[in-house]
């Protein structure tokens, strides 16, 4: 009962409704431009820029928060291509890539907090576009090139720059605080000392591992393995128990309701089945606009929501093969599992050689 208070522990502080309402507003508009022009295949990377930059912005003076954010975009720009040019290649430079990727990422701590988060959302949207670029590479049908994946990716990132614009304009162009006040803020710049090196080398082996297990295995859906274990990998291993707890816990309860959601569409045809369709989708981005004004509410609950409006866009073409959710919550599974037991190794490997302090004399 104590662990299950921990899991599902709420804090009031962070339930922001009008976050998620923002969300959902913004969300809508690559929705509608890719469904009318036919191209629901780039919508994933428009979604990801506009929300990723959105994390990103750190507030300030226009100008600040602009540069800010289009660097974050040109570096994002140049991961996706890169995501979405070696795709589908020899699984061996995508591990090779997600290990400098990673590692890189890890040692941007050096320029301050805010810019190492900045530069974990945009490994993790690397390791997701490596996901997309394989599963569309074995999809003949659905055509989807790297220079309009990348063209989405920035115009996600531009869209969010146009609404600072816009709200920048609105509270007469004065200076705006962060939009995720939860995310740090602090771009002081700190040494590289050694423990902060090592887990950076750690985190970066750990992704390169399970990217190897995953697309050299070929497992389905194995993507979901890497994204478990990066967001299992935390400087804490009780921080990081607690939050693959929460991960598991989401993702089951997540993958339970879209099986259940997903089994209106098995039964319909011709307009009813085009017309649900369409409700699901708009059900999924209601389920992304409440993860988003709950992330920092219950993790847990997050987690779910988040897990739940991704599996019904991504099961919606397919939505009776059930071994699919099974698939993610398998990997979800193996993925915080091998976090946890690197970080265990790597604390008691630390403590072994530590040296025992001086007796006195």
């Amino acid at each position: 009962m104590s662990w299950l208070s921990k899991v599902f522990e709420l804090n009031p502080v962070g339930l922001n409704w009008p976050r998620g309402v923002l969300f959902l507003d913004i969300a809508l508009v690559p929705l509608i431009v890719f469904r009318a022009i036919g191209h629901e295949q780039y919508l994933v990377s428009a979604l990801f820029g506009l929300l990723f930059a959105w994390l990103a912005d750190p507030g300030g003076g226009y100008g600040h928060r602009a540069s800010h954010i289009a660097v974050f975009a040109l570096i994002g720009a140049g991961l996706t291509a890169l995501g979405f040019g070696i795709g589908g290649e020899a699984w061996g430079w995508l591990v090779l890539a997600t290990f400098a990727v990673t590692l890189v990422a890890g040692l941007t701590v050096a320029f301050g907090v805010h810019r190492f988060i900045a530069a974990v959302l945009l490994n993790l949207w690397f390791i997701v576009a490596l996901g997309l670029a394989f599963s569309l590479h074995h999809h003949a049908r659905i055509p989807s090139y790297t220079w309009a994946q990348v063209l989405a990716w920035t115009g996600g990132a531009a869209l969010w720059i146009v609404m600072t614009c816009v709200g920048w304009l609105i509270h007469g162009r004065q200076d705006r605080p962060q939009p995720v006040a939860e995310f740090p803020g602090d771009t002081s710049r700190r040494k590289l000392t050694q423990p902060l090196i090592m887990f950076a080398v750690i985190r970066a082996l750990v992704m390169a591992g399970t990217v190897a297990l995953a697309f050299g295995l070929n497992l389905s859906h194995g993507t979901w393995l890497t994204i478990a274990a990066m967001i299992a990998m935390k400087p804490s291993l009780e921080q990081a128990t607690l939050v693959s707890v929460q991960r598991l816990v989401g993702a089951l309860i997540g993958a339970a309701a879209a099986a259940l959601l997903l089994l209106v569409p098995t039964s319909e045809h011709g307009l009813r089945l085009f017309a649900v369709e369409r409700g699901l989708e708009v059900v999924a981005f209601v389920l992304f606009m409440h993860g988003v004004a709950i992330q920092f509410w219950n993790y847990a609950l997050y987690s779910a929501a988040i897990a739940m409006g991704t599996l019904i866009l991504v099961d919606l073409p397919q939505p009776s093969d059930y071994a699919a959710e099974g698939y993610r919550v398998l990997w979800t599974v193996c993925g915080v599992g091998i976090a946890l037991l690197v970080m265990l190794l790597a604390g008691l490997l630390a403590k072994h050689t530590t040296k025992a302090p001086p007796q006195p004399a």
